[in-house]
């Protein structure tokens, strides 16, 4: 009776046994004043592909789980699905149905047995980053909590940024290497935490470390920010250390061919020590791969829990990706694929632009697909993400414990898929919400003396005259 403890009046109180808690304070707080109130907003099914446009089974408060209301028909701002490759205009390929009766939904063994199409994907992957060799995993996530530890172990230093994603936080804590965070893109305290650790050597015995890794992403998932991969490659040059670079959300999505980061920024993809990516976002797949030199591979195959354990990806899967890899890299004799990165570019510029002129506060990079729209109070969550649906349009909103709880946000992914009227639409009904809940901050702030006084490209940008005619910066 006691283990939760404390005044009714003013919340839990300690254990008379000292005892830890079993809640939080602040969480347990906010799940039950909030989230359990709006939880709707996480909970809608999708009754169709999860293409451009889907149907989503609306949970407003009072309809309960069982609901049995008709599907709302939404513009989709919300996957992953940067290329548009979550709905292939034409059904499905050819091969990937040859590929289904040839060998069935699944392999039902592990990622060490692989079939003919797997291996042939992992070859694919490494010859379009330039890598000698590259392993692929059933599951996104497990690709960095499963794989990291067989490369890093007990005597080595993980650098890790403090924005990575949850899965590298699994697979460096899983791994038993010392971890140091950096601050979010900082390379200055990426360089001091470095040059300390360097001169400290190993906790208690000073020994030199065995390796020392540096971890960050291409693209932030949740504040549509690219990472310093230049400077940060520079760093690690000075100080002999290794880079893994996680392209979840920059694989296909950034750089003229779709190559990630390292594209992005002129960095020589051979700088780049270990490349990791998933197949969830531009390829509109499952699972993930990591990319390096053979003997790196060869030791991830061996060692590696989600190699040796973990369940294959499908081989209809595998086929799937390699139609849309094949497409990017324009070995399908078309220039489909790079129609797509143009148009995701063009897009991504112009639908920032135009929130931008709205006075609405903006997280990321100009050119980047994932668009933060910035709510700040956690009563806004609900709000927006209910008004966007009744007119008709799919976002996604978060909040703690995925960002700080007074920095809430909707987030807009968008795709290549997505046509100048799609984008239109979304803009009017945005507009809308923001009016009706008070969200133009940057007009009120006075911190715009024009629509683009944050930097932001007009139409004689460069990346728009690459990536685009002349009218898609209008």
């Amino acid at each position: 009776e006691g283990d939760r403890g404390g005044d009714a009046r003013w919340g839990p109180r300690r254990s008379s046994r000292k005892m830890a808690p079993l809640l939080s304070d602040y969480e347990d707080f906010y799940t039950r004043r909030l989230y359990n109130r709006i939880h709707d907003c996480w909970s809608r099914p999708i009754a169709s592909k999860p293409g451009t446009w889907m149907d989503v089974v609306d949970r407003s408060p009072g309809m309960g789980e069982s609901s049995t209301a008709e599907p709302l028909r939404t513009l989709n701002l919300g996957s992953y699905n940067y290329l548009g490759y979550a709905e292939v205009p034409g059904g499905i390929d050819g091969k990937v149905l040859g590929t289904l009766h040839r060998y069935g939904v699944a392999t039902c063994g592990a990622s060490a047995g692989v079939v003919d199409i797997q291996r042939e994907l992992e070859q694919l992957v490494a010859r379009y980053l330039g890598k000698e060799d590259a392993v692929v995993s059933g599951m996104g996530f497990a690709t960095n909590a499963q794989l990291i530890p067989s490369i890093v172990g007990p005597g080595c230093l993980v650098v890790s940024d403090e924005m990575n994603h949850c899965s590298i936080v699994v697979g460096a804590r899983s791994s038993g290497a010392k971890i140091k965070v950096f601050r979010h893109n900082n390379v200055e305290s990426l360089e001091t935490i470095l040059r300390d650790a360097i001169v400290e050597g190993q906790p208690l015995t000073g020994d030199p470390w065995l390796k020392i890794l540096i971890v960050v992403e291409g693209l932030y998932s949740m504040e549509g920010v690219t990472c310093r991969l230049r400077d940060i490659v520079a760093v690690k040059k000075k100080y002999n250390a290794y880079l893994y670079l996680d392209e979840a959300h920059s694989i296909g999505a950034l750089g003229r061919t779709g190559r990630g980061a390292g594209e992005y920024w002129d960095v020589d993809l051979k700088d780049i020590d270990i490349m990791m990516g998933t197949f969830t976002k531009s390829f509109g797949a499952v699972g993930g791969y990591v990319s390096g030199s053979r003997g790196l591979i060869d030791r991830i195959r061996y060692t590696s829990a989600g190699a040796l354990y973990g369940t294959a990806m499908s081989p209809v899967c595998a086929e799937h990706i390699v139609y849309a890899l094949k497409q990017i890299m324009g070995e399908d004799g078309t220039k489909i694929g790079q129609e797509k990165i143009a148009q995701l570019h063009s897009n991504s510029i112009y639908f920032r632009r135009k929130l931008t002129e709205m006075g609405l506060q903006l997280y990321g990079d100009y050119d980047s697909p994932v668009i933060p729209i910035m709510l700040y109070l956690p009563s806004k969550i609900a709000a927006f993400s209910r008004e966007c649906l009744k007119r008709g349009v799919a976002v996604v909103v978060v909040g703690f414990p995925a960002t700080p709880l007074i920095l809430s946000r909707a987030r807009i992914c968008l795709s290549a898929a997505h046509t100048r009227e799609d984008l239109d639409l979304a803009l009017d009904v945005i507009e809308e919400v923001a009016d009706l809940l008070q969200l133009r901050y940057a007009f009120w702030k006075g911190e715009m003396d024009s629509p683009l006084s944050k930097g932001l490209p007009s139409c004689s940008s460069s990346v728009c005259s690459e990536s685009s005619d002349g009218d898609d910066c209008e």
